[in-house]
């Protein structure tokens, strides 16, 4: 059941002036992404939640893969600020989430965002629950940044990313600083262009 300032929420938060839509990254704690995701679709508020294939009860006569979050404890809600700042404060299951910080900003912590079109070329490739992509922390990434490149074909076409050794191999990685990263498992040079930085 919504409440009344849901209800406001839904019925002017995408006609307000002035205050753009963004991807917000959001931490969300004690392992409650699904629930908030849900909730976030129940609302019919954009967003995205990575997800993989993990083994469970390995060590038991019925181990199985079970679809978990690839990232623990990050949900990408799309939106204007005012709008999430709203249901943050008036929603009981979207309380948990918080917006996650810039503190290298020149003026002091700023709210992170992302743009749409970087936004669609991570989805592109995190999207993927199969062994094609590898999501990966800090301590994966080895070396300086390398190339930046196009996928020319196959099933990441389009994707842009930059190369990058990983667990000893070179792989396109795309990259949202300072939130998350995820790897093509696997590119064959000849379908890679380098692009310009610009």
């Amino acid at each position: 059941m919504t409440t009344n300032t849901e209800d406001e929420v839904m019925r002017h938060g995408t006609m307000m002036c002035g205050d753009p839509k963004f991807w917000f990254p959001m931490r969300v704690t004690y392992a409650r992404e699904r629930k908030v995701k849900d909730e976030l679709d129940r609302l019919k508020i954009e967003n995205f939640l990575p997800m993989k294939y993990k083994v469970v009860d390995a060590d038991t006569s019925h181990p199985h893969k079970e679809l978990v979050p690839a990232i623990n404890n990050l949900v990408f809600v799309r939106h204007t600020q005012k709008v999430i700042s709203m249901l943050k404060s008036s929603n009981e299951v979207l309380k948990p989430l918080r917006y996650m910080m810039d503190q290298t900003a020149g003026d002091g912590p700023v709210v992170m965002t992302v743009a749409d079109k970087q936004m669609e070329n991570f989805m592109r490739v995190a999207s993927k629950t199969d062994d094609s992509v590898l999501f990966l922390d800090d301590k994966s990434i080895v070396g300086k940044e390398g190339k930046r490149v196009m996928v020319m074909d196959g099933v990441f076409k389009g994707v842009k990313g930059v190369i990058r050794r990983v667990m000893h191999c070179k792989r396109v990685v795309v990259e949202l600083e300072g939130i998350a990263s995820v790897a093509i498992a696997y590119v064959p040079v000849a379908l890679l262009k380098e692009q310009d930085i610009s």
